[in-house]
């Protein structure tokens, strides 16, 4: 059974350092027997980062639609596992008002840094808090899951206007503001009328990604991680899009040369 101090430990030992700006995937089930629980691995990373920024998705895509159109950050249960709910409601934790793909963070400049969300109309905007981890530096945890649920790469395609990733028209979510007030927000959904999900065809550079030395393989708890440098992920996926900008969805592998 893993304790707060061993993982912190784990931490230590991906070269991570506690004013690094971090965005975190997660699966618990895959991190194993911790004592304390879920509550126990967000004090270890809450703790780890406290000088730096620590980012999860909260993200609500899966229930937020046409007919379920309001979000209520405050209440509003993310869809995308145990951690990041543990997470938003924790002391001194924000969350981005984007009403199918907000973020929750801490640290010092937290809330500088989720600010305007709700002004963006698609999921991962290259302006937004996906968009903003290039000017950070920012490294990527991907705890017991791959690059499926790595959400950057959202970002890196829309950074180089991929196409077919939206929906055609819009949805006109409402936000619930931090005042109380309602905000009318149209955002466009991600859609591809071959795939139910595109970042399904994001694990098509997983080797690519460890062979260009981006990502590196640790353990956290049980957990296999991949550890990604964000600025080094942009750069390879974009030498990959500049060949067929399409290509994550139209071929069944990428070719090798392409990304070295």
């Amino acid at each position: 059974m893993y304790t707060k101090e061993m993982l912190k430990k784990q931490l230590e030992e991906m070269g991570l350092q506690g004013t690094d700006t971090l965005f975190v995937h997660s699966s618990m089930k895959a991190i194993g027997e911790v004592a304390g629980g879920a509550d126990t691995v967000i004090d270890a990373w809450m703790e780890y980062f406290k000088e730096g920024l620590l980012l999860l998705p909260t993200h609500t895509w899966k229930q937020m639609s046409e007919s379920y159109n309001v979000f209520h950050p405050e209440t509003e249960p993310a869809c995308v596992g145990l951690l990041p709910n543990v997470f938003r409601r924790r002391e001194g934790v924000v969350r981005s008002l984007h009403p199918t793909h907000s973020v929750a963070a801490y640290g010092k400049d937290a809330l500088e840094y989720i600010g305007g969300e709700e002004l963006l109309p698609t999921p991962c905007h290259p302006d937004g808090v996906m968009g903003r981890l290039l000017s950070r530096n920012a490294k990527i945890l991907l705890v017991g899951v791959t690059h499926i649920r790595n959400t950057f790469i959202h970002a890196v395609e829309e950074m180089y206007e991929v196409p077919e990733r939206f929906t055609e028209k819009p949805v006109d979510f409402e936000v619930v503001m931090p005042d109380g007030s309602y905000r009318k927000v149209p955002m466009y959904r991600h859609y591809n009328r071959h795939t139910a999900h595109i970042s399904e065809s994001y694990d098509k550079m997983l080797e690519g990604y460890f062979e260009t030395g981006v990502t590196k393989k640790y353990k956290f708890g049980d957990a296999e991680c991949i550890l990604c440098d964000a600025k080094g992920i942009y750069e390879v996926t974009g030498r990959v899009l500049k060949k067929e900008r399409n290509c994550f969805i139209d071929r069944e592998t990428i070719p090798r040369e392409w990304y070295l």
